[in-house]
C-alpha cells in the first residue's frame, strides 16, 4: 500500500507506510465472522495500527458456502483446500477458525511453511495433539497465538493489572462457571460435530471451560490438581439430515475442584444446560486486600471490594465501570460510557498478534501461545481422567 493511498484511508494523520500481513482464513462460519470484523475494523480503529491485515483467502469445504463467504467479507479469493493457503506467498498469517478437528494437521502444516498462526480454542482435542502443534510452532520459530479472546476483554485485563501491582496481595480464592442453554432439550439441537468426540474432543469442556481455565492460568496461575465430575444428560440425539439418531460422546457439563501452585484454591464449572444463561462466563477472586467479580455479560463492568476501604457499617461491593480513557484500550474507541462489546475483543487480540508478528514482540504473556493452549488441554484431560477414575489427579505439564 502506497503512502498515498494509506493516508486516504486513514487521514492526514497517518505518517509513512504502515507494513500490511496477508491473512488466509481457514473457516468462514461463527469465528470466522468474528475475526474478519476485527481484520476489518483494526486499521482504522486501533489507530494507528500496527499492521494493515489484508484478507487474501478464506477456505472451507464447500465450495458454494466458502464462495459467498468470500464475497461477502471481502477476501480476495477462496479455496476448499486450506493447503492452497499454507502455500500461498501471499499469507503470512494462517487464521484457523475451523472445527476442533481441524486445527492440528492445517496448524503444523502452516508453521511448517513459515507462517504465523493464529488458531481457536481449544487448540487441540486432546492434550497429546496439542502438544504435537505446540512442538511444530516452536520448531518453526513463528509467532503463534490461541484465541483466548477474554484476556482482551478491558475489564479482565484490568484485573491483571491490580494483581500484578500488587494491589490485592495474595490470592486465596477462585471460583469460575460458564453457562450457557443452546442444546438444553427444548432447542431440539440435533447431533452436531460440537456433541461429537471424534470432532470436539470434549464438550462444554473444552468449548466453555478451557476459556475459564485459561483465565485461571492467566490470573492465578498455574493449576497443579483437579477432581472433577462430568455429566451428559442427552444421550442421543436426532442427526442433522433428520434419518436415525447418533449416540452423544462428550460432556453436557463438569464441575471441578482445583488447587494452584501458589497454593489458592478454585472451582470450575462449565454447562451448556444452564436455563435462563445465554454466555455466562463469571469468576470471583478473593484475595489479602480486597475480591473482585466479573461476568461477561456485563463485561464493561466489574465487582470490587476492597478490604478497610469503609467504615465497617457500609463496607461491600462497588460495581466499577471500566470504560475510562486509561482503562486498557478505551483510547482507541468511545467516551467513557459509552459501552463496547464481545466483538471488540477479538479487535484487541489480534492487533495484539499483528505487533507481535511485525515488530517481533513476545506473544506471551498477555496473549495465550500455544504453551497455553497446550496446558489449558492438560488441564481438560486431567478433568476428564479425575471423572472417569472418580479421583484426584495431578497435573503435569
Amino acid at each position: 500500500m502506497s503512502e498515498q493511498s494509506f493516508t486516504r484511508m486513514a487521514g492526514a494523520a497517518a505518517t509513512g507506510d504502515i507494513p500490511e500481513v496477508g491473512v488466509g482464513m481457514l473457516g468462514y462460519a461463527f469465528m470466522g465472522k468474528a475475526h474478519t470484523n476485527a481484520f476489518k475494523t483494526i486499521p482504522y480503529m486501533m489507530y494507528p495500527p500496527p499492521a494493515i491485515p489484508t484478507l487474501v483467502s478464506v477456505s472451507g469445504r464447500s465450495e458454494t458456502a466458502v464462495a459467498e463467504a468470500a464475497r461477502r467479507y471481502g477476501y480476495a479469493r477462496y479455496t476448499t483446500n486450506w493447503r492452497d493457503q499454507v502455500n500461498d506467498p501471499e499469507v503470512q498469517l494462517f487464521d484457523n477458525g475451523g472445527p476442533n478437528d481441524a486445527h492440528a494437521e492445517p496448524c503444523m502444516a502452516a508453521a511448517a511453511a513459515g507462517k504465523h498462526i493464529l488458531c481457536e480454542k481449544p487448540l487441540g482435542r486432546t492434550a497429546e495433539e496439542s502438544k504435537m502443534m505446540l512442538q511444530a510452532v516452536e520448531k518453526a520459530g513463528v509467532k503463534h497465538m490461541v484465541a483466548f479472546n477474554y484476556r482482551f476483554v478491558p475489564a479482565i485485563r484490568q484485573i491483571r493489572h491490580l494483581i500484578d501491582s500488587g494491589a490485592m496481595g495474595r490470592i486465596y480464592h477462585w471460583r469460575a462457571v460458564y453457562l450457557q442453554e443452546w442444546i438444553m432439550p427444548h432447542y431440539n439441537t440435533p447431533k452436531i460435530w460440537r456433541l461429537d468426540k471424534n470432532a470436539a474432543g470434549s464438550g462444554a469442556l473444552g468449548d466453555l471451560g478451557a476459556h475459564i481455565i485459561d483465565l485461571a492460568h492467566y490470573l492465578v496461575g498455574d493449576i497443579k490438581g483437579v477432581a472433577a465430575m462430568t455429566r451428559t444428560f442427552i444421550e442421543e440425539r436426532p442427526l442433522p439430515d433428520g434419518h436415525g439418531r447418533g449416540r452423544v460422546d462428550v460432556d453436557d457439563a463438569f464441575v471441578a475442584c482445583v488447587e494452584f501452585t501458589n497454593g489458592a484454591v478454585g472451582t470450575l464449572e462449565a454447562t451448556r444446560f444452564a436455563g435462563g444463561h445465554k454466555n455466562a462466563n463469571c469468576f470471583e477472586i478473593n484475595a489479602e486486600k480486597g475480591s473482585v467479580r466479573f461476568n461477561l455479560e456485563r463485561m464493561n463492568e466489574l465487582d470490587v471490594f476492597w478490604i478497610g476501604d469503609q467504615p465497617q457499617e457500609t463496607q461491600g461491593f462497588r460495581n466499577v465501570l471500566i470504560s475510562e480513557g486509561y482503562h486498557p484500550w478505551w483510547e482507541n474507541w468511545w467516551p467513557h460510557g459509552h459501552i463496547i462489546g464481545w466483538e471488540h475483543t477479538f479487535i484487541h487480540e489480534i492487533t495484539h498478534l499483528l505487533d507481535c508478528i511485525v515488530n517481533d514482540r513476545d506473544v506471551a504473556p498477555h496473549g495465550a501461545t500455544f504453551l497455553d493452549g497446550y496446558k489449558a488441554a492438560v488441564v481438560c484431560d486431567a478433568i476428564i481422567q479425575s471423572a472417569q477414575t472418580k479421583r484426584q489427579v495431578d497435573i503435569h505439564y
